[in-house]
Protein backbone atom coordinates (compact mmCIF):
# COMPACT_ATOMS: atom_id res chain seq x y z
CA UNK A 1 0.00 0.00 0.00
CA UNK A 2 1.21 4.05 -0.60
CA UNK A 3 1.45 6.65 2.35
CA UNK A 4 -1.61 7.52 0.69
CA UNK A 5 -4.05 4.56 1.23
CA UNK A 6 -2.21 4.12 4.48
CA UNK A 7 -3.29 7.34 5.47
CA UNK A 8 -6.37 7.03 4.30
CA UNK A 9 -6.92 3.34 5.53
CA UNK A 10 -5.89 4.91 8.84
CA UNK A 11 -8.84 7.38 8.96
CA UNK A 12 -11.27 4.70 8.19
CA UNK A 13 -10.00 2.79 11.19
CA UNK A 14 -11.52 5.99 13.23
CA UNK A 15 -7.88 7.78 13.56
CA UNK A 16 -8.16 11.47 13.77
CA UNK A 17 -6.59 13.12 10.60
CA UNK A 18 -3.58 14.16 12.15
CA UNK A 19 -3.11 10.62 13.54
CA UNK A 20 -3.68 9.16 10.10
CA UNK A 21 -0.65 11.00 8.74
CA UNK A 22 1.86 10.28 11.34
CA UNK A 23 1.02 6.59 11.41
CA UNK A 24 1.30 6.63 7.91
CA UNK A 25 4.94 6.96 8.49
CA UNK A 26 5.81 5.00 11.40
CA UNK A 27 8.56 2.95 10.04
CA UNK A 28 10.65 6.48 9.81
CA UNK A 29 10.19 7.79 12.43
CA UNK A 30 12.23 7.63 15.53
CA UNK A 31 8.90 7.15 17.66
CA UNK A 32 6.86 3.62 18.36
CA UNK A 33 3.07 4.06 16.95
CA UNK A 34 1.56 4.26 20.23
CA UNK A 35 3.41 7.54 20.99
CA UNK A 36 2.50 8.96 17.73
CA UNK A 37 -0.91 7.88 18.12
CA UNK A 38 -1.09 10.22 21.47
CA UNK A 39 1.04 12.57 19.90
CA UNK A 40 -1.13 13.48 17.30
CA UNK A 41 -4.17 12.55 19.01
CA UNK A 42 -5.21 16.51 20.27
CA UNK A 43 -4.61 17.73 16.62
CA UNK A 44 -8.01 16.06 14.93
CA UNK A 45 -10.84 18.31 13.65
CA UNK A 46 -8.53 21.05 12.94
CA UNK A 47 -6.89 21.10 16.41
CA UNK A 48 -9.19 19.48 19.03
CA UNK A 49 -12.45 20.15 16.92
CA UNK A 50 -11.88 23.88 17.02
CA UNK A 51 -11.51 23.67 12.99
CA UNK A 52 -8.61 25.42 12.62
CA UNK A 53 -5.65 23.99 11.16
CA UNK A 54 -6.37 20.85 9.11
CA UNK A 55 -5.17 17.98 11.30
CA UNK A 56 -3.51 16.16 8.45
CA UNK A 57 -1.36 19.43 7.56
CA UNK A 58 -0.24 19.20 11.82
CA UNK A 59 0.66 15.61 11.22
CA UNK A 60 2.83 16.50 8.22
CA UNK A 61 4.68 19.31 10.52
CA UNK A 62 4.73 16.57 13.00
CA UNK A 63 6.54 14.01 11.23
CA UNK A 64 8.78 17.03 9.30
CA UNK A 65 9.94 18.17 12.72
CA UNK A 66 10.62 14.54 13.77
CA UNK A 67 12.85 13.88 10.96
CA UNK A 68 14.24 17.49 9.99
CA UNK A 69 13.34 19.42 13.74
CA UNK A 70 16.08 20.83 16.06
CA UNK A 71 15.89 20.11 19.78
CA UNK A 72 17.70 22.81 21.46
CA UNK A 73 16.62 26.98 22.46
CA UNK A 74 17.49 27.85 18.45
CA UNK A 75 16.91 31.25 17.66
CA UNK A 76 18.65 31.60 14.46
CA UNK A 77 19.72 30.09 11.15
CA UNK A 78 18.40 26.51 11.96
CA UNK A 79 15.28 27.17 13.42
CA UNK A 80 14.41 29.95 10.03
CA UNK A 81 15.36 26.40 7.91
CA UNK A 82 13.01 24.99 9.94
CA UNK A 83 10.21 27.11 9.58
CA UNK A 84 10.86 27.47 5.94
CA UNK A 85 10.44 23.88 5.54
CA UNK A 86 7.52 23.98 7.27
CA UNK A 87 5.78 27.09 5.41
CA UNK A 88 6.86 25.26 2.09
CA UNK A 89 4.87 21.84 3.47
CA UNK A 90 1.93 24.51 4.14
CA UNK A 91 2.28 26.31 0.58
CA UNK A 92 2.14 23.08 -1.20
CA UNK A 93 -0.94 21.72 0.70
CA UNK A 94 -2.84 25.28 -0.17
CA UNK A 95 -1.85 24.72 -3.61
CA UNK A 96 -3.96 21.94 -3.55
CA UNK A 97 -6.96 22.95 -1.79
CA UNK A 98 -6.71 26.79 -1.28
CA UNK A 99 -6.00 27.03 2.45
CA UNK A 100 -5.03 24.88 5.58
CA UNK A 101 -7.89 25.53 7.53
CA UNK A 102 -10.23 22.89 8.60
CA UNK A 103 -13.73 24.76 8.45
CA UNK A 104 -12.62 26.55 5.25
CA UNK A 105 -12.05 22.84 3.22
CA UNK A 106 -15.10 21.41 5.02
CA UNK A 107 -17.33 24.39 4.26
CA UNK A 108 -18.57 25.32 7.96
CA UNK A 109 -19.36 28.34 9.18
CA UNK A 110 -18.80 27.27 13.06
CA UNK A 111 -15.65 28.12 14.20
CA UNK A 112 -14.98 26.15 17.75
CA UNK A 113 -16.84 23.02 17.58
CA UNK A 114 -18.61 20.93 19.63
CA UNK A 115 -15.87 18.21 21.15
CA UNK A 116 -17.58 15.32 20.33
CA UNK A 117 -16.93 13.70 17.23
CA UNK A 118 -19.22 12.50 14.57
CA UNK A 119 -20.16 9.07 14.58
CA UNK A 120 -17.86 7.43 11.53
CA UNK A 121 -20.63 6.16 9.50
CA UNK A 122 -21.05 5.50 6.03
CA UNK A 123 -23.09 9.09 5.65
CA UNK A 124 -20.13 10.33 7.17
CA UNK A 125 -17.89 9.36 4.77
CA UNK A 126 -20.37 10.58 1.89
CA UNK A 127 -20.50 13.98 3.01
CA UNK A 128 -16.67 14.80 4.13
CA UNK A 129 -13.63 14.64 1.94
CA UNK A 130 -11.36 14.07 4.52
CA UNK A 131 -10.18 11.18 3.48
CA UNK A 132 -9.21 12.68 0.42
CA UNK A 133 -7.69 15.73 2.06
CA UNK A 134 -5.82 13.06 4.23
CA UNK A 135 -4.31 11.32 1.32
CA UNK A 136 -3.42 14.26 -0.21
CA UNK A 137 -1.51 15.51 2.70
CA UNK A 138 0.01 11.76 2.72
CA UNK A 139 1.25 12.45 -1.03
CA UNK A 140 2.71 16.46 -0.07
CA UNK A 141 4.66 14.95 2.39
CA UNK A 142 5.77 11.78 0.87
CA UNK A 143 7.36 13.97 -2.28
CA UNK A 144 8.54 16.18 -0.23
CA UNK A 145 10.79 13.60 2.14
CA UNK A 146 11.98 12.31 -1.45
CA UNK A 147 13.22 15.74 -2.50
CA UNK A 148 14.89 16.42 0.73
CA UNK A 149 16.08 13.19 2.57
CA UNK A 150 16.44 13.59 6.12
CA UNK A 151 19.39 14.63 7.88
Amino acid sequence: MTRREIAMENFKKGYNCSQSIVLAFEDILPMDGATLSKMASSFGGGMGRLREVCGSVTGMFMVAGLLYGYDGPETGEIKAEHYARIQELAHRFEEKHGTIICREMLGLEVKHDIPVPEARTEQYYKKRPCPEIIGDAAEILEKYIEENKPL
